[in-house]
């Protein structure tokens, strides 16, 4: 069983697939910083120092804080501004992924539409050998 769980686990498509869930959480990282320290703060800036983070609803009439983790301490609340900023965040990670995918299928496209590269001269010689021998299949060899 154990060498069973070795074949399963070395299989290039497990491989594959644990690289690309590790490549996935870093660039989802690399995402997030984007969106947080870059994005945000441009899109704050554009609508006069708006930051969604801190948007929210008090569900309790005991929250009073003017911030979302102070608010949170108090009571309930509906993070709204937190899932703006995720739902932007999405749609950044799936902009990227677009131009990604994009890419490579130009890539493949482009690749699939070369003409095959020519014959060596060995292969042409291989190749006029082969067909002076076809030829000769009908009559008796000296």
């Amino acid at each position: 069983m154990l060498k069973e769980f070795q074949e399963f686990a070395v299989k290039g498509n497990v491989v594959d697939l644990a690289i690309g869930v590790i490549i996935g959480a870093a660039f989802g990282n690399i995402v997030a910083s984007l969106v947080g320290d870059v994005f945000m703060p441009v899109i704050g800036a554009i609508t006069g120092g708006l930051d969604f983070s801190n948007y929210f609803i008090p569900l309790s009439s005991t929250v009073t804080a003017e911030n979302l983790a102070d608010a949170k301490k108090q009571g309930a609340v509906l993070a709204y501004g937190a899932f703006i900023t995720i739902a932007i965040n999405f749609v950044i990670v799936a902009a990227v992924l677009f131009l990604v995918v994009r890419a490579i299928n130009a890539l493949r496209r482009a690749e699939a539409g070369k003409a095959p590269p020519a014959p060596s001269r060995s292969e042409v010689l291989l190749a006029e050998i082969r067909d002076l021998l076809a030829g000769r299949t009908g009559q008796p060899r000296p």
